[in-house]
């Protein structure tokens, strides 16, 4: 028979354990959504051209908005057209959201099997 004591911690942990589990399952949400995913985040690049007599020569940056992504070590740069600048940005930011509860799932399944080894020491018998 187990104590009053470890029946109170068992209780304590399954219910923990049903919190963990409806955080998994309402994290777990972003992978459902059917929105495209774009790696890489999207800001306005200012640069020069490298024209003598250009504007840009005396301070008057060229700009354009780039999505910047890691591919096999390097940083690439892409310019975005305006007419796709609110579609590129709006699957960058899903992508980031997506990575994000993706790390959180992680983080998640740590504490299930936590509580699920502190669950089974409870209600383990000596032989």
């Amino acid at each position: 028979m187990q104590k009053q004591s470890d029946l109170e911690k068992l209780s304590r942990l399954r219910g923990a354990l049903r919190d963990a589990l409806k955080e998994l399952e309402k994290t777990l949400e972003v992978a459902f959504e059917r929105s495209a995913l774009v790696k890489g985040n999207v800001y306005e690049l200012a640069r020069k051209c490298g024209k003598p007599s250009c504007v840009c020569a005396e301070g008057q940056l060229h700009r354009s908005m780039v999505l910047s992504w890691s591919h096999q070590g390097k940083t690439r740069l892409m310019t975005i057209p305006p007419e796709k600048l609110d579609r590129v940005r709006a699957n960058s930011e899903q992508y980031l959201r997506y990575r994000r509860g993706r790390a959180r799932v992680t983080e998640i399944h740590q504490e299930i099997l936590k509580l699920l080894d502190q669950i089974e020491k409870l209600r383990r018998e000596k032989p």
